[in-house]
Order: structure tokens, then C-alpha cells, then sequence
């Protein structure tokens, strides 16, 4: 690597059996990647059924899996994104008409808890196809690129990234970038240019190692000859001139209601089937299902290149009307509605407590989350029909994406003490849903009183191109725009710099000149957003809303943090209980953090009191009002704090003397004391009465 670091890869030890399979080691972390795809496409499939499979072994840190079973099982949400950022990598590489059901499967099979796996898991899965006979327009690769103090890093150590203002991973091939995807802090659209250069060029080494590789594996060349489709001119030519002219007219319409849109194009469809026998349409239905896409696909790109125009009728830097409410929902800590266009995000935010912490156990991070976005896309939002069945790699990835773009501008502890839950469910959905799920966090965020340093808002840019030089940056893309072009490339960001970012490119060769117009044409859009969005909120609420809970965050001394738990957590079960509040302890360094919540300020109050009173060091000098704890033949205890006893010497209770304790003081008696001494190596408290009396006056020589 340009930075002296040393990655290898090897083939031919292991898994054997797969049709192509690689060990990728960097430091001591390793990963095993193997590839296997049937020789033959199942009937119907006009599709490539691609799987990956990003597995981490707990063995690899010689950690157990928690859990009863100790074994590993569903994959978490870390390993689903590691996953999602190598398919969709290598899912355009792969040739059009190849159908064949291909697993890629990568696994952690050693951590030194240095180096990341993530930005290994591409460059494993792409050599292990190098050196298979599967077909795959490749080798592609994939690095991590992080900025720490201002120099640009290539796969930097978990240590070193904590520091980063930029943490992007980038996927490319020799010519063209491929996927990007990170989390920023407020950077300039050239720096991110910059970042996504500096990957490329580190990825270009990459690739000549897997092509020497390669080189070096007989079974790698030539590919596999399959054939996996069967076409039919005379019907493409057909649908072509059928349907073409009738596309252009809907394509060209300006529309915006997606229905009607649909609507329209069935039709056309539906009039070139009907112009067909009943034999011919039974045994060319599934290719002219294919052939009218295309003729679909073509007729919105040429009126959009052509004519500027675009199937809703907006320019191409348009953005689609938007309208926002806040407060919606009465009895949610915070929620917003953002509307745009035929997308809308409902969002709620909820506080909690640190007992509301995430726990992540996984066999490289591990540690607590107090920052949660969950994304939701019920079928309803497109007007389908279908059951829910758990969570989606989908809904994983988008949500993962806005709590990048929001997780920069939310303030941390002491600021900051909750654990925060944001929710966004997709009540309708045409494009860039997941910069909605941004939009309407923002907003729910302000007006649960989250004091976020700035809004942020979110955008999807598209991309048209021709065969030639002729090219459209497209804002805020519609659901058609994403799936028939050429570019889906989500920013997000403050009226100061990016946040987040997400691109997927499905043309090779894309220019770093085209790629920063899309990134200033983002930049006028999400302004523009931010706009509609202050209209309706500018800054957080003052305070938060009346049934959400309070939490006030002390730190005290390390060595109180047994005296307030109490034996068996005693006392703070007690104060709990009398003062009805929920306290939450955490020894961070030589402190321990106390969290104190209720929806009652006063009770809260009383609770800081108690705690701050067993937690106070006491001072020499200082003038207490004590309890007679105990009374013993030399003196007393005396507690001047909860949890604190002096010693009252018997010599140090009056300036007279005093020859027994009998009669002096009972248990419970309030006795004014002053501290006169601290013992340094016990920390004993040596207490004083005698120190307050005034010293009596000797009596006159008679």
C-alpha cells in the first residue's frame, strides 16, 4: 500500500471446494472470502440472485458469543452493513444477462482489534471471484479513507479513526468509482472530492495485486460460457415501435402523480399485447416484460437529455414541493411529519435514560450506543400488499445512513445525558425516503428540545447519461429516476458542510468533474430544504415537552460511588424510593458519572441534594452540624455527612475537664462540631466542640 502498510492475499489453502476462495490478512485481522454460483440460471429468472454473507467469528478475538446457545446466529446490524457495502459493490460488475444463483461468502476468521475488517471484506469477496471461472466485469476493491489531523489515512486503526473529521469507505474499479459511503463533520464538497481521490488511487495497487493473483490460478481464465437468456429481435423491434412514441409522450408529460404515471405506461404496454394472437402473447410474455422496460427506461433518459424535462415535469434542479409539521403527535417526547413530493416520513423521538443504552457485543466493537435511529418501510408506503417479515437488510442500511448524516450535530454528555430513540416510519414512498427519514429527524429532534448544534437535511441527486458526452445532474430523484438511471447519490449535511453521504454508480468511467457538479447541485438542493424546514422549526424548543423525562447529570469523586450505592445498593435503592427518581451510576475514569431522571424537578432536586451530600469532601475547618452516632468510654461519633463520622475526643468536647462520657450525650443528639483534622493515612476525621466554646476566663488572684 502507498502508506507502507501491507496487506496479502492468498488463494489455494483453504476452502478448496468453492469455485473461488481467498484468505485476505492486514496485521493480524484475517477473513476467508469464497464464491460459489450454480452453473445453470433457474427457469424464469431474469435477474441475478446475489447473495452476501459477512460473518464475524467471536473465536477470531477469543471472545464467547453472548446469549443462552453461545453460538453464533442471526447476523447483527453491523455485520448486515458490512455486507450491504460489499453487494452493492460488486452487484453492478456482474454482466447483465448472468443469472445464476451466486453466493459470496465472507468471514472474520481473526482480529487484532487494530485494523477494521470492513474495509477488507470488498477487496477479499473481489479476489475471490478473480480466481474463480465466474463471470464478473472486475477486480474492483474497496479502502477505507479517514482525515485525522488534516492528513488523509488509508485503513487507519480503530484508535486513529476516533479522531477523524472524515470516515468514508470508497469502492472502485481501475477506472471508475463504484460505491462511497461514510459520515463527515460539516466538510466542504472539494474535500470530499479529495478524500474519494485519495481512495481511489490507494485501491489502483490493490487491484494489480488481485490481477497478479489471478495471473497465477489456471482456473481463473477463461470464464465460464453460459447462456442465460433467449431473445427474440423481431420482438424487440417490435415493442421498440409500438410503444417507443406513445413512452416519450408520458415520459414528457410532466405528471407528478406516480400512479398516474404508471397507469399510463401500462397501457402501452397493454395495447401492444392486445395487438398480439393469444399464442404469441402466452409464449412472449416474460421477454415482453423486458423489451417494454427498455423501451421505458430509453424514453424518460431522451426526454430528460433531450429536453431538460423530467416525468414529473420539474427541471433538473428542482425540487419537489415540501411541506412539515411538528408536535403531531401529542404524548411523543418529539415528532415531525416532512413531506416531499409523494415521499413522507413520519418521525418520532424518544428519551431515555443511560438503562437505555444499546449493548453492542460483537466480536470486534463492543460497548454501549445512546444514539438509535430505527427506519421502517411498511408495503403500504408503495400501495403493495405484503406482509411484514422482520426487519430488512434495506431498512438496516437507509437507517444507518440518516443516523450518519444526524449523528455529527447532536450533542454529547454532560450536554446531552439521554439515550436517544428515533423512529421514522415511511408513510408513502416515491424516492430518497431515507433523506426524508433526515428531514423529519432534524425537525423531531428541535421540538423534543435536543439542543442539535445545526439542522441537517438530506438529498438524493440522480444521473443520466448517453453513450456519448451528454449527461443530467438530477435533484431530489424520484423512485423511476433511481431505478432507470445511472446514479443514485444521497448527501446530507448543515448549511456548513457535509455530514453523510451514500453513492451507488451503475455506469462505468464517471468523471471526478461530474461527481462535483453532483455535489454542488446538492449543496443548492439541501439548502433550499433546510429553508422549507426552518420555516416550520428554525431551532430547538427551549425546553423539553412536560411529559418527557428530566435528567440531571452530576460527576463526583471516584471513591464516593460505594458510599452513594450504599451495601448492596442500600442507600440508592433508598434514595430512589424516596425521592422517585430512577439514578444511574458509571464509574468513567477517576469519576463517577450519576444520572439522575424524573418528570419532577423537585424530586430530582432532592436527590442532587442527598447525593452531593454524601459525596462532598469534607475541609478542615469547616463547622458541621452532626449526629451522635455512637458513644464509646474515649469520646464520640459524630456524623457530619451521610456516610461520614468523626471522632468528638473526650478531651476535645469542653475546655473543662471531663473524666466520663456518662451523661454527656445520647444517641441522636445534634452536636455543633468543628473538623480540626483529616489523619493522612486513614482519612480519619478528628472533630472538635471545645474549638466553638469560648475559651472561659481564668479567675482573679484573690
Amino acid at each position: 500500500m502507498p502508506d507502507g502498510q501491507e496487506i496479502t492475499i492468498e488463494t489455494g489453502k483453504l476452502a478448496k471446494q468453492a469455485h473461488g476462495s481467498v484468505v485476505v490478512k492486514m496485521g493480524g485481522t484475517m477473513l476467508l472470502a469464497t464464491v460459489v454460483s450454480n452453473e445453470d440460471a433457474k427457469e424464469g429468472v431474469d435477474f441475478l440472485p446475489l447473495t452476501v454473507e459477512y460473518q464475524e467469528k467471536y473465536a477470531s478475538t477469543g471472545k464467547f458469543p453472548g446469549g443462552f446457545f453461545k453460538r453464533e446466529a442471526r447476523p447483527s446490524e453491523s455485520e448486515i452493513l458490512i455486507s450491504r457495502l460489499v453487494d452493492r459493490a460488486l452487484r453492478p460488475l456482474f454482466p447483465d444477462d448472468y443469472h445464476s444463483d451466486t453466493l459470496v461468502s465472507i468471514q472474520l476468521i481473526s482480529s487484532d482489534k487494530v485494523h477494521l475488517p470492513d474495509c477488507l471484506a470488498c477487496l477479499a469477496a473481489s479476489a475471490a471471484l478473480a480466481v474463480s471461472d465466474i463471470p464478473f466485469n472486475g477486480p474492483i476493491s474497496e479502502v477505507r479513507v479517514a482525515r485525522i489531523n488534516g492528513k488523509m489515512e488509508i485503513n487507519p486503526s480503530i484508535e486513529a479513526l476516533a479522531h477523524a473529521d472524515i470516515d468514508i469507505i470508497v469502492a472502485a474499479s481501475e477506472d471508475s468509482i463504484v460505491m462511497v459511503e461514510g459520515e463527515m463533520k460539516e466538510v466542504s464538497e472539494q474535500e470530499m472530492l479529495e478524500a474519494i481521490k485519495t481512495a481511489h488511487n490507494a485501491i489502483k495497487v490493490q487491484l494489480e495485486a488481485i490481477r497478479q493473483l489471478a495471473a497465477q490460478v489456471p482456473s481463473s481464465s477463461p470464464k465460464r460460457v453460459y447462456s442465460h437468456e433467449t431473445h427474440d429481435e423481431a420482438l424487440h423491434e417490435a415493442v421498440f415501435a409500438f410503444c417507443y412514441d406513445g413512452c416519450v409522450e408520458v415520459a414528457r408529460s410532466g405528471n407528478a402523480n406516480k400512479k398516474a404515471r404508471s397507469e399510463a405506461f401500462k397501457a402501452i404496454r397493454k395495447a401492444f399485447e392486445e395487438s398480439l394472437s393469444p399464442e404469441e402473447l402466452e409464449s412472449k410474455a416474460p421477454l415482453i416484460g423486458v423489451y417494454f422496460h427498455d423501451v421505458e427506461k430509453k424514453a424518460m433518459r431522451q426526454v430528460i437529455l433531450n429536453e431538460k424535462k423530467r416525468l414529473d415535469g420539474r427541471g433538473l434542479t428542482d425540487i419537489r414541493p415540501i411541506w412539515c409539521e411538528v408536535d403531531y403527535l401529542p404524548s411523543a417526547h418529539g415528532s415531525a411529519i416532512f413531506t416531499r413530493g409523494e415521499t413522507q416520513s413520519l418521525t418520532t423521538v424518544t428519551l431515555g435514560t443511560k438503562m437505555d443504552e444499546q449493548m453492542i457485543d460483537g466480536a470486534v466493537i463492543e460497548g454501549t450506543n445512546n444514539f438509535l435511529l430505527h427506519y421502517n418501510f411498511p408495503s403500504f408506503s408503495t400501495g403493495e400488499a405484503r406482509a411484514s417479515r422482520g426487519t430488512s437488510r434495506r431498512e438496516i442500511g437507509h437507517g444507518n445512513l440518516a443516523l450518519r448524516a444526524l449523528k455529527p450535530i447532536v450533542p454529547q454528555a454532560p450536554e446531552n445525558p439521554y439515550t436517544i430513540r428515533i423512529v421514522s416510519d415511511i408513510l408513502e414512498s416515491n424516492g430518497s425516503s431515507s433523506m426524508a427519514t433526515v428531514c423529519a429527524g432534524t425537525l423531531a429532534l428541535m421540538d423534543a428540545g435536543v439542543k442539535l448544534a445545526k439542522p441537517v437535511s438530506g438529498i438524493a441527486m440522480g444521473l443520466i447519461t448517453d453513450d456519448g458526452n451528454k449527461y443530467a445532474v438530477l435533484s431530489d430523484i424520484l423512485g423511476d429516476e433511481d431505478h432507470l438511471g445511472d446514479m443514485d447519490f444521497k448527501v446530507t449535511g448543515t448549511k456548513d458542510g457535509i455530514t453523510a453521504c451514500q453513492m451507488d454508480i451503475k455506469v462505468h468511467g464517471l468523471s471526478y468533474e461530474i461527481m462535483l457538479n453532483a455535489l454542488n447541485q446538492a449543496k443548492e438542493g439541501r439548502l433550499h430544504i433546510l429553508g422549507e424546514m426552518t420555516k416550520v422549526l428554525s431551532a430547538p424548543r427551549e425546553d423539553y415537552k412536560p411529559h418527557a423525562p428530566r435528567i440531571i447529570e452530576l460527576r463526583i469523586p471516584k471513591e464516593f460511588i460505594g458510599a452513594v450505592i450504599g451495601p448492596g445498593g442500600k442507600i440508592i435503592q433508598e434514595m430512589q424510593r424516596e425521592t422517585n427518581t430512577v439514578i444511574v451510576i458509571e464509574e468513567v475514569g477517576d469519576q463517577g458519572v450519576v444520572q439522575i431522571s424524573s418528570n419532577d424537578k423537585v424530586s430530582i432536586d432532592k436527590a442532587v441534594a442527598r447525593i452531593r451530600a454524601i459525596a462532598a469532601t469534607p475541609e478542615i475547618g469547616d463547622i458541621y452540624q452532626g449526629k451522635v452516632k455512637s458513644i464509646v468510654a474515649f469520646g464520640a461519633f459524630v456524623e457530619i455527612m451521610p456516610g461520614k463520622d468523626g471522632l468528638l475526643h473526650i478531651s476535645e468536647i469542653d475546655h473543662r475537664r471531663i473524666e466520663t462520657m456518662d451523661g454527656i450525650f445520647k444517641e441522636g443528639d445534634i452536636v455543633e462540631v468543628k473538623l480540626i483534622d483529616v489523619d493522612k493515612k486513614t482519612g480519619k476525621l478528628k472533630l472538635s466542640r471545645k474549638a466553638l466554646i469560648p475559651k472561659p476566663e481564668k479567675a482573679a488572684n484573690s
